[in-house]
């Protein structure tokens, strides 16, 4: 279990994540630096205990409208090697001395333990307490086998999402840019096998739910 330390981080995550932000294909902020939040978000455990993994949601003021944007990371106590350019950036925590923080869809151990988490073999934990499961994030797997576990970090971005590949066929697609689910809309959109969905703070002060990810088969012959 991950047992989360209230200390000092600098640079803060979210200025790591504004000046990063801006260099993604689905940032659609603009020109200028990000103004964002912290929006919610979870957790989870790297069964090894040495890898910090986080899902971030943080919304982003810039621009015509309010826009969110799901961030997973890794924090590190060393360089991950051959991930250069899944460097977010390194900072300083009280605690732990440096971390090297990566952006998440190209590491091994956050590819592990996602989908663990969509099939119900993991559980999300929260942002800020150590040991208390994460409320608001719920997963659903309709396939009939166990999901495979060669998810590769050669991620692709698009224009609204990640896509992490397998060799057969399967995909895991994380939506970065998050829409709000209308009321009950199904949240497996049709030729889907399997979702991650939680919720997040928007600026207003309203909450907001929608999809974090979708599992899609039969993508590759």
């Amino acid at each position: 279990m991950a047992v989360i330390h209230h200390t000092r981080l600098v640079p803060t995550k979210l200025e790591l994540l504004a000046s990063w932000l801006p260099s993604r294909p689905w940032y659609g902020g603009g020109a200028g630096e990000p103004e964002l939040a912290n929006a919610g978000g979870f957790r989870l455990d790297d069964p090894q205990g040495e890898v910090g993994i986080e899902f971030i949601v943080v919304t982003d003021a810039r621009g015509p409208l309010p826009a969110a944007y799901l961030v997973p990371l890794t924090y590190r106590g060393a360089p991950l090697d051959g991930a250069g350019h899944a460097l977010v950036g390194t900072m300083e925590h009280g605690v732990l001395g440096r971390r090297w923080v990566y952006d998440g869809c190209h590491d091994p151990v956050l590819l592990g333990q996602l989908p663990a988490l969509i099939e119900g073999r993991a559980q999300a934990q929260d942002q800020n307490t150590t040991g208390t499961p994460a409320q608001n994030v719920t997963c659903a797997y309709a396939g009939e086998s166990p999901l495979p576990m060669d998810f590769t970090t050669a991620a692709t971005d698009t224009r609204e999402t990640t896509e992490l590949p397998t060799l057969n066929g399967t995909a895991l697609r994380l939506h970065r840019v998050l829409r709000p689910t209308p009321e009950g809309s199904p949240l497996s959109p049709r030729g889907t096998t399997g979702h991650l969905a939680g919720s997040w703070h928007m600026p207003d002060g309203s909450r907001a739910a929608g999809l974090f990810a979708t599992l899609h088969t039969g993508l590759r012959s």
